[in-house]
């Protein structure tokens, strides 16, 4: 088996003449966040640009971006941003990385940038030059040749991406699967992976996501079925949540909802967009006279009713989290109403998924999920098809990509599998560096790669400790306790005054501690110690081991000392 390596390595040396290098900013060891830069002849090119959403133990953080540090002072040796697909752990950083520097060349496929200028706009940045690419199109950037690869996914137009220059033939899957019954029609182009491996692919960096799945991914047209039978069971409103972007499963939400006489709408202003860019475009098939304003929706009778929505991974302010609150501006959820979640759950979002299926499930809702039903299939390859396509490719050198530790090691122990040298696998995680020179692939160094938090308006000014201090907040609680002292009589004269959060009945709560806190204060007080921090330590220490021994919690304890001058 092989094992993941305890990453501590230092700087990097300078890249060889005639190397390349991979540097993985994000994607490795997570699931989101995606952005591999290489480099090769002084020059960077950039593949993906993706966003990472929080979870339960970010509180109030929106996003979680890759850390462009690595690269900021070289950003003008950037040739371009090529982008796979359109989802937001591909794209979402965009904006953030054109803020600093703007005129980068977008590289990607029609809906994808699409999607991406939609982004732009809604971050009032210019669109900077766009290459609009497709399945067999070549171009030259720099000293990068691209040839771009038709691959199939949960969302239309993916592309995988091979590399030419130098030092060799890198293939970048993005990710993929291989369903062989798309319902665009749209296969994965194995005979250019086979021809690409003829040629000889020298790294392969591969998606990872589903490589502990055996067998084969189940096909999208399989749902269908599945959804006309819950179309068919439901007398009242039907509910659908799903990613904003997967276009394929509003497709079949579309062609059901026609078949059973009932009207759509959406839900949600990224549902929205994305869904008139695709119909736009082509890529979207909205049946006749099907589609009405969602407040229209209303005027129908429950039996004809379906809203397509977001919030299929409990985004605490999606349309559906406020659905299932009953906080939603016009959208109330009534006895027997059927919601279906239409989608995979991210690793990290459990509990908040189920936390919105109980709240959908207390108002009488009928919940139909993955763990009941065949309404969500994943995009991502199974082991099946990934051994296929190492087999198809025979790459010299593989790193597993996009996917959590565990998915790493299990993807590259397929690689093992079909004959690659467990030596020729490379296992990372982000900010590893790796060059390849002469056709091997070795681990060189490391780069720092932290998480840039997204937190309103504020880029990259949150830190860990901030982070920490929110947690101790939600879990422990906060303390306060406000002291006025007399500095020159030596006396308490107010308080102590305790004001707290978390706590049941917190002016009860902690009337017990009050004469221990005088204590403390009035001890310094005698012994001439008149300095505010001094008396916060002590009432900060105090009330710790109080609240400690009595209730099994180390909240957050902030002591405030006053004097009487101070007030007046």
């Amino acid at each position: 088996m092989l094992s993941y390596p305890q990453f501590d390595l230092p700087a990097p040396p300078p890249l060889e003449p005639g190397g390349l290098r991979v540097i993985p900013l994000g994607g490795l060891g997570e699931i989101g966040r995606n952005m591999t830069v290489f480099e090769y002849d002084g020059r960077l090119l950039i593949v993906d640009c993706g966003v990472l959403f929080p979870e339960d133990h970010h509180p109030g953080v929106d996003l979680i971006l890759p850390d462009f540090a690595a690269i900021r002072d070289r950003l003008d040796a950037v040739e371009a941003l090529v982008l796979t697909h359109g989802h937001e752990d591909h794209i979402g950083a965009v904006p953030y990385l054109l803020r600093e520097r703007g005129d980068i060349p977008l590289v990607g496929s029609e809906l994808t940038l699409a999607l991406v200028g939609s982004k732009l706009r809604e971050h009032r940045l210019r669109e900077t030059v766009h290459h609009r690419v497709r399945e067999g199109d070549r171009l030259t950037l720099g000293p990068f040749e691209l040839e771009f690869v038709a691959v199939n996914h949960s969302i239309p137009d993916a592309l995988a991406v091979a590399i030419r220059t130098g030092a060799g033939l890198v293939l970048h899957t993005g990710d993929f699967k291989m369903d062989q019954l798309p319902l665009d029609g749209r296969i994965t182009d194995l005979r250019a992976f086979a021809r690409l491996g003829d040629e000889g692919v020298d790294l392969f960096l591969t998606d990872s996501t589903n490589a502990e799945v055996p067998g084969f991914t189940t096909h999208e047209k399989d749902i269908s079925p599945v959804l006309d039978r819950v179309f068919h069971g439901s007398s009242q409103r039907v509910i659908v949540a799903c990613f904003a972007s997967h276009v394929h499963r509003v497709q079949q939400v579309l062609d059901v909802a026609a078949a059973h006489g009932r009207k759509v709408a959406y839900v949600g202003r990224s549902m929205v967009r994305n869904m008139a860019i695709a119909q736009d475009l082509g890529y979207l098939n909205v049946p006749a006279g099907v589609m009405v304003d969602a407040k229209e929706l209303a005027d129908l009778p429950p039996e004809r009713q379906v809203l397509i929505s977001t919030g299929s991974q409990g985004e605490p302010l999606s349309a559906l989290s406020r659905i299932a609150q009953r906080s939603h501006n016009f959208v109330q959820l009534e006895q027997g109403d059927t919601v279906i979640l239409a989608s995979s759950l991210i690793p990290g979002n459990e509990n908040a998924v189920y936390r919105v299926i109980n709240g959908l499930a207390r108002w009488g809702a009928n919940v139909v999920h993955k763990g009941n039903a065949l309404v969500h299939v994943s995009g991502h390859a199974s082991a099946g098809e990934l051994l296929y396509c190492y087999n198809v490719v025979r790459p010299r050198n593989v790193m597993p990509v996009h996917g959590e530790v565990r998915h790493l090691i299990a993807n590259g122990e397929l690689a093992v599998a079909t004959g690659v040298p467990a030596n020729r696998v490379i296992l990372g995680t982000d900010g590893i560096v790796v060059d390849l020179v002469e056709g091997r692939a070795t681990i060189m160094g490391q780069v720092d790669c932290g998480y840039v938090f997204v937190d309103g308006s504020s880029v990259g000014e949150l830190t860990e400790d901030s982070l920490h201090q929110r947690r101790v907040l939600g879990e422990e609680g906060f303390i306060s306790i406000i002291v006025v002292l007399d500095a020159e009589r030596r006396r308490v004269v107010a308080g102590p005054t305790i004001q707290a959060r978390g706590f049941a009945e917190p002016d009860a709560t902690f009337e017990a501690i009050k004469p221990g806190i005088l204590e403390a204060v009035n001890g310094l007080l005698r012994e001439d110690v008149v300095d505010a921090h001094q008396i916060q330590q002590a009432i900060r220490r105090v009330v710790g081991r109080w609240v400690s021994g009595t209730h099994r919690r180390r909240p957050m304890i902030l002591p405030v000392v006053m004097r009487t001058s101070e007030r007046s």
